[in-house]
């Protein structure tokens, strides 16, 4: 019988994959990059845009995503200077992953509560 070698994947996942992907995925970078690729926003209409998000979290992901090259912080000259957070040329490459995995939940969250149900009454 002959020996078949197994497929080998074409990228492993290594721990800057990971950081990178827990840093873009979290759940308050999925929010504030989704709100920021329909328009840019200063900080507190992002704020009221996803009120659950507290102040210092807010400025931690949107430092963390200006970090990484998702987000740019633009300076508008206007009286008084106001700060704009605008996705970046980078960071819009991630709109179409962003709309699709908030596409793919919605579709599967009534398999995904069914599932949640079956494992909770046999636990």
């Amino acid at each position: 019988m002959p020996e078949t070698t197994p497929l080998q994947p074409t990228t492993q996942i290594t721990a800057q994959h990971r950081e990178l992907l827990d840093q873009v995925l979290d759940k308050w970078s999925l929010q504030v990059l989704d709100r920021l690729c329909e328009s840019p926003s200063r900080f507190n209409e992002l704020r009221r845009a996803i009120p659950v998000i507290t102040q210092k979290s807010l400025t931690a992901t949107l430092r963390r995503l200006e970090r990484n090259g998702m987000v740019d912080r633009v300076i508008v000259n206007t009286r008084p200077l106001a700060v704009e957070y605008r996705i970046s040329p980078l960071g819009k490459t991630l709109q179409d992953l962003i709309d699709a995995l908030l596409r793919w939940t919605t579709v599967t969250m009534p398999e995904v509560e069914r599932a949640r149900e079956q494992f909770d009454e046999h636990t």
